[in-house]
């Protein structure tokens, strides 16, 4: 391509402008939180596969939600538990929402920061229900392959390993037995959220 090609290109970000770009930036911000919260917004993060970062960005970038919570939080109960300093990645827009929050209602940052995660808890109950049911179903799984690796042990006593349904039905067996291991393992992986009991004070 000439150089004369290349002064002709322009590209364009639709709907971007600089101060958008910038709001992406990532920024460090350190809160004070109780470990329910960090240990909260960790599950929710390791079992759904989502960063952190976004997960912020998802509750506080929600202005109107974030305005309720800052009308309603109370300040002496949130000093009554014990908190640790947590140091997180948001992005610059992210932060700058909440300070703009802190600012038009008095409301201390570590306490918004702490009810917002709070929105996250039905998040958990619900992946826990539904990670019961799917270790109901790998139970299930299990005892369907058991029950084709009977039939495919008959086969072969009838049939003969080399028969064509015998060879097909192998093949579907190997497969099951692939699709049973990688539910077993990301059940395994998701066990984190077994460890976390919503009913604690």
């Amino acid at each position: 391509m000439k150089k004369k090609d290349v002064d002709h290109i322009r590209i364009s970000l639709p709907g971007a402008s600089t101060s958008d770009l910038r709001g992406k930036q990532s920024v460090r911000a350190t809160f004070k939180l109780t470990e329910d919260a960090i240990n909260t917004i960790s599950i929710v993060s390791v079992h759904l596969g989502i960063k952190q970062k976004s997960l912020f960005d998802h509750l506080i970038e929600d202005m109107p939600a974030l305005e309720m919570i800052a009308q309603e939080i109370e300040p002496r109960e949130f000093k009554q538990r014990q908190r640790v300093q947590k140091t997180f990645v948001l992005s610059r827009k992210t932060l700058r929402s909440l300070e703009k929050v802190c600012r038009n209602f008095n409301a201390p940052r570590d306490v918004l920061v702490e009810y917002s995660i709070q929105r996250l808890l039905p998040v958990i109950v619900r992946e826990q229900e539904r990670h019961r049911r799917r270790k109901e179903i790998l139970k299930d799984l299990g005892v369907f392959l058991r029950q084709g690796e009977s039939i495919l042990e008959k086969s072969k006593r009838l049939i003969g390993e080399e028969d064509m349904v015998n060879l097909r039905m192998e093949r579907m067996m190997a497969a099951c037995v692939s699709t049973y291991e990688y539910i077993a393992d990301y059940i395994e992986r998701g066990k984190i959220i077994e460890s976390f009991n919503i009913d604690r004070e």
